[in-house]
């Protein structure tokens, strides 16, 4: 099982970026998937996440501006990031619970990351 994310780059304050993660490989369910960030000297935090069904939860600092949303039939998950401040820059990975095929175990799995620069 691979994820890979995409969609990060150079944006002026302000602006919008649209991330999305895929995840491919033997994949039985996925259940919770989830962006998660980590700023220059910072440890890595949670963004946001989303049940299976569609639940959504975020960071207090993103509320009102991140939206994630998912489609189960891509097995992809989406960030859409509107209204970026500087203080959102860093590198952002997708995270997904996955049970494969012939087991009936759910692991964690991460992406590469991508890197989401917010000029000022």
């Amino acid at each position: 099982v691979q994820l890979q994310a995409s969609g990060g780059g150079l944006v002026q304050a302000g602006g919008s970026l649209r991330l999305s993660c895929a995840a491919s490989g033997s994949i039985f369910r996925i259940n919770m998937m989830a962006w998660y960030r980590q700023a220059p000297g910072k440890e890595r935090e949670l963004v946001a996440h989303i049940s299976s069904g569609g639940a959504t939860n975020y960071a207090d600092s993103v509320k009102g501006r991140f939206t994630a949303s998912r489609d189960n039939a891509k097995n992809t998950v989406y960030l859409q990031m509107n209204s970026l401040k500087p203080e959102d820059t860093g590198v952002y990975y997708c995270n997904a619970a996955i049970v494969g095929h012939g087991t009936r175990y759910e692991y964690s799995y991460w992406g590469q990351g991508t890197l989401v620069t917010v000029s000022s």
